[in-house]
């Protein structure tokens, strides 16, 4: 039993290790790759010339990263908070709930190409709403929905029930003990859920470049008008063959570096709000 454990330890160890060293490889070879692009001007000045990212920077993409990751947490973040109170605290049939989780894991397992495609078709064309931040936010938020609903469960079914019961006894409502009790502890896991799912919509391709990614767009002013994002930048660049890669490296790390600073900031949060 004992040479059974250390070995599981030893397994265990190995794994982190192989992670950290996975993902310290992919930085510093995107970094070393795309050094020598990424400048404050890189940074802060849009792409120029005629060929993309001959010249210029990334700042439209970056901003326009954030325009459909902001929007895609508003669509699909508040829908997927409110299923996963419902299903925890309100729905009271195990038909009902079994529907709506079948529905939240049939949702996960759909491509989001096929995401993109659905709402080029529906808002682009049908509804005429064009190329725009909100087309694709539609997108991504139905992508990112199962995503944060499946945290928001686990974070609320971990409250202790002895908390919601002392309060349904003292008179308080369902609706106040949620809002007031509920909410108030579980938030650290909630803007957590809400940060990591915007990472996910940050990093999809797809989505975007069917329904509100456009190469050379400025930085937008309302939701409905299109915008450069990361990803399809990134994709352009590569595409485009090997006199474009430097300025892609630069761009890969500029989004790495993003999305590594939200999932940092995300597990602090969550870790000092449980303290």
């Amino acid at each position: 039993m004992r040479i059974r454990g250390k070995l599981v330890k030893l397994w265990a160890y190995l794994g982190i290790a192989v992670s950290v060293g996975v993902v310290v490889f992919l930085f510093a070879f995107v970094f070393i790759k795309g050094a020598g692009t990424v400048s404050w001007e890189f940074l802060t000045e849009a792409p120029k010339g005629a060929v993309l990212g001959e010249e210029g920077g990334i700042f439209p993409a970056i901003i326009g990263s954030l325009f459909f990751t902001v929007t895609a947490l508003v669509i699909g973040g508040i829908p997927a908070v409110a299923t996963a109170i419902y299903l925890v605290f309100y729905c009271t049939s195990k038909r009902i709930s079994g529907f709506i989780r079948l529905t939240v894991q049939c949702i996960s397992g759909i491509p989001s190409i096929v995401l993109g495609l659905f709402a080029y078709s529906l808002l682009v064309k049908t509804l005429g709403l064009g190329r725009c931040v909100l087309s694709s936010g539609v997108a991504l938020g139905i992508m990112v929905l199962p995503f944060i609903e499946v945290r928001c469960e686990k974070s609320f079914l971990e409250v202790p029930y002895e908390l919601v019961a002392v309060s349904r006894n003292m008179g308080c409502s369902k609706s106040y003990t949620v809002v007031h009790a509920v909410l108030p502890m579980c938030k650290g896991e909630l803007v957590s859920a809400l940060i990591l799912g915007g990472c996910y919509a940050m990093g999809a391709t797809a989505p975007m470049i069917f329904t509100g990614a456009v190469a050379f767009a400025a930085v937008p002013k309302s939701i409905l008008e299109p915008a450069m994002a990361l990803p399809l930048h990134l994709y352009l660049l590569v595409a485009q063959g090997h006199t474009s890669l430097p300025t892609a490296y630069g761009t890969a790390f500029v989004m790495m570096v993003l999305i590594l600073l939200s999932n940092i900031l995300a597990t602090m949060y969550g870790a000092r709000s449980k303290r």
